[in-house]
């Protein structure tokens, strides 16, 4: 569906009059934030809602909220919420998933990140667990509390207040309410100082003034449970700040306010983006050594923000001296109140501090300041540091020892490889906001020095193709290194019978190469099964013009035949009437895809005689046969292969396209192929079928092979992802794509059948014969 006008929609009609005058209105506003396909689920979810039978107040919450909390927080989170509300439908009342859908923009405002507001879902399906009679109070003072609570702080007052009164109604039903004093005394111990979403626009605008260009920044929910995300970090393109940070007091009240304590952060984050890059060679050292060298780097850091700033330096000692003062009294042999002494030290030159490790620091900083643009200094001091603390016999733990200085980030930036430009994946559904442009559009219309993709209402792309010096296209050039965008799918949720709308996230990734003479090697070891093969292919009928003799009415007389039947009727024998030939067009219009499950479990080591080999070792065996085959015959065929890291990660691999010559890279990326993670079938069967639906063949093949049940490690019930996949078998057979599996799990039995069909399944109970059986059924099923 391509039109965004209302009245081109399909299944309009399925809405009531109230809902489908609610959603005209709000269809403009609808159709700036989702793209084609997302308004077509927009749509789609409302109708389901409306199925539900809970009120059409639900239905017009849920039109008039989507598109808000899509704008704030983007597409997928918009959906998500739609989710958990098909999720909790059968666990509460109509009102509740009312007040849940009318309050999600202020949550969305509020929260201001996609997978904050996934995180307050999860809470709010908590609290539906464990004290379902406390979510509508809540919700109802959503507003006030999201006003003075981070998500973590609203996570712990909730659950006080469930432990203390859950098995007390009205207590229960006051508390959430505000209408008693511990919910007031709660509120008032978990209230924040300053929060991340008062202050964004300023410090974008802040650290834009300071060096002209964007930063992307995005909270963390880090001050709850494992205290994981509370310092500052930089991960891809994004500094991820504190939801929120208090007033920084020390013992003697000198003090820094967190709007200031935002600031140093965000300014410390962005010097290093700025100035620092992937420390390569010391992404392998140690713990204490990785400290120590982002401590020098952090000096560097921030000398050189300080020449082109000078007003960072005296914020950043100020909060320094601040983490010193209040240090209690510690152990003296462990590393980590030493970090703060040092990293004040090197802030300020009038503190003294008598210990050797900060002498030598001190001397490290003044080498490294002789010339700032040399890393190798940093790194050589941060060695040096590291092994004195050795010699000192100071003790150091990893997750213990670690600077109290608020504003400096955790330095993975330094350590950690950084993802490609193409493997980020950007928040805020970038896909939905992509507009294809011609070549003078892009040059005349285009003004805009400094926006990011988030700021943006629409991602210009170059509509038509471009050309090097040579005559080849760009798109080419780079095609081997592009990585494409995410593409969603829905999911089948069995227990409320209704779709959960862009639920799994198609990741395609680019295989990694082998060596190609490993395929031929295979081929040379099953040569007497490639000899049998052979046979079966040459009793293929070919393509081209057919003569078929013996037919009654054919296009032409066959006259040995008619001599022959001339003869009968003189011997007085009835004759054989089948005396023509008929000539026909013989085609074989037919398109073949091999899905490979590329699960973990494909690991796993068979005996198979006197040597060892495992299940993706006969996968690859298997593929490298069926290819041959297949190749012999002249089908246009595809091999592609997926595994599963939770709905959000289904990672999908091409390793011979259609279209694609299957050659040596084809067969370099067979022999590199490996087994990870876990097998979420349906999202990787429906990423296919949309694959064969662009195929002009009549008749489409997915041949599925995998060695055990769909699974997936954020799934607990068995029998969902069976449904799912079940589901996605009877989509792809509406659109004309038969699909077959090939299962080497000994207990498929109880399942396949239900999901495949009784006729589109085999069973192999012997897992080394998977090479010889599976090109001789392909061969069989397309005679």
């Amino acid at each position: 569906m391509t039109s965004a006008r209302l009245e081109d929609q399909e299944r309009l009609d399925e809405l009531g009059e109230s809902a489908r005058e609610i959603l005209e209105i709000h269809w403009v506003d609808a159709s700036r934030v989702f793209s084609p396909r997302a308004l077509e689920a927009y749509l789609e979810g409302a109708i389901s809602l409306q199925s539900l039978g809970r009120g059409e107040e639900l239905v017009l919450a849920y039109i008039e909220s989507l598109p808000q909390v899509a704008r704030e927080i983007g597409t997928d989170a918009a959906f998500e919420l739609l989710s958990m509300a098909i999720k909790m439908f059968s666990k509460t009342s109509g009102a509740v998933l009312v007040l849940l859908f009318s309050t999600s923009p202020v949550a969305a405002n509020r929260l201001g990140e996609a997978s904050l507001f996934q995180q307050y879902l999860s809470l709010v399906n908590f609290i539906l667990a464990q004290a379902p009679r406390a979510l509508r109070p809540m919700l109802t003072q959503l507003d006030h509390l999201l006003e003075v609570l981070t998500l973590g702080g609203l996570r712990r007052w909730a659950t006080w207040g469930i432990n203390a009164h859950r098995n007390d109604f009205d207590a229960l039903d006051a508390y959430f309410s505000l209408a008693s004093p511990d919910a007031e005394a709660v509120l008032q111990k978990e209230r924040r100082g300053t929060l991340f979403v008062d202050v964004q626009r300023r410090l974008v605008m802040y650290l834009r003034a300071l060096w002209a260009r964007n930063f992307l920044m995005r909270p963390t929910s880090g001050d709850f449970e494992s205290r994981e995300g509370y310092r500052p970090f930089i991960e891809g393109p994004f500094i991820n700040l504190p939801d929120a940070f208090d007033d920084y007091v020390d013992r003697d009240d000198s003090s820094v306010d967190g709007v200031n304590l935002y600031r140093a952060a965000a300014s410390h984050a962005a010097g290093h983006m700025i100035y620092s890059g992937f420390d390569a060679e010391s992404e392998d050292a140690s713990k204490l050594q990785q400290t120590f060298i982002g401590l020098m780097e952090d000096a560097r850091v921030e000398t050189l923000a300080g020449k082109d700033f000078p007003g960072l330096a005296p914020l950043w000692t100020r909060i320094a001296r601040i983490a010193v003062n209040r240090h209690e009294e510690t152990d003296p042999d462990r590393v980590g109140p030493l970090l703060d002494r040092i990293a004040l030290a090197l802030l300020d030159p009038d503190y003294v501090d008598d210990h050797p490790l900060i002498a030598q620091a001190r001397e490290a900083v003044g080498h490294i300041r002789e010339d700032l643009e040399d890393y190798e200094r940093v790194r050589a001091a941060g060695l040096a540091l590291a092994e004195r603390a050795n010699e000192l016999g100071l003790h150091f733990s990893p997750s213990q020892d670690v600077p109290s200085i608020p504003y400096r980030d955790d330095n993975r930036f330094l350590f950690e490889k950084p993802e490609s430009a193409f493997e980020i994946q950007q928040q805020g559904s970038v896909d939905d906001k992509r507009r294809y442009v011609t070549l003078m559009e892009m040059l005349n219309s285009l003004d805009v020095e400094y926006i990011s993709a988030e700021d943006a209402d629409e991602i210009w792309v170059l509509g038509t193709e471009l050309y090097d010096n040579h005559g080849r296209k760009y798109s080419d050039i780079f095609a081997e290194d592009r990585t494409l965008s995410p593409v969603h799918y829905h999911e089948w949720d069995y227990m409320s019978q209704l779709e959960r709308p862009y639920w799994t996230t198609i990741n395609e990734k680019r295989p990694v190469d082998g060596d190609p003479e490993t395929i031929d090697a295979i081929l040379d070891r099953h040569k007497p099964l490639v000899r049998r093969l052979k046979y079966l292919i040459e009793g293929i009928q070919p393509q081209g013009v057919v003569r078929e003799k013996k037919v009654e009415d054919g296009d032409q007389i066959d006259l040995n035949a008619a001599v022959n039947a001339m003869i009968d009727i003189r011997m007085g024998q009835t004759p054989d009437p089948r005396i023509g030939i008929r000539t026909r067009l013989q085609i074989r219009d037919l398109s073949v895809m091999l899905l490979i499950d590329l699960s973990e479990s494909t690991n796993d080591v068979l005996g198979r005689g006197d040597e060892e080999t495992t299940v993706l070792d006969l996968s690859r065996e298997a593929a490298a046969l069926l290819a041959d085959a297949i190749h012999r015959v002249g089908d246009p065929f595809a091999i592609h292969g997926f595994d599963s890291n939770g709905r959000h990660d289904v990672e999908y691999y091409r390793f011979k396209d259609f279209g694609e010559p299957y050659g040596d890279k084809a067969k370099a990326r067979l022999a590199g192929m490996t087994g990870q993670l876990s097998t979420r079938m349906g999202a990787a069967l429906r990423h296919a079928g949309s694959v064969m639906r662009q195929r002009p063949s009549q008749r489409k093949l997915v041949l599925l092979l995998s060695d055990g049940e769909p699974s997936d490690n954020d799934v607990r019930d068995p029998q969902y992802l069976r449904h799912d996949t079940k589901k996605a078998v009877e989509e792809l057979h509406r659109h004309g794509v038969e699909t077959f599996c090939v299962t080497l799990d000994p207990n498929a039995d109880e399942y396949v059948s239900r999901v495949f069909g009784p006729k589109n399944f085999m069973v192999l109970d012997h897992v080394s014969r998977l090479p010889e059986k599976l090109p001789a059924l392909y061969l069989s099923m397309t005679r």
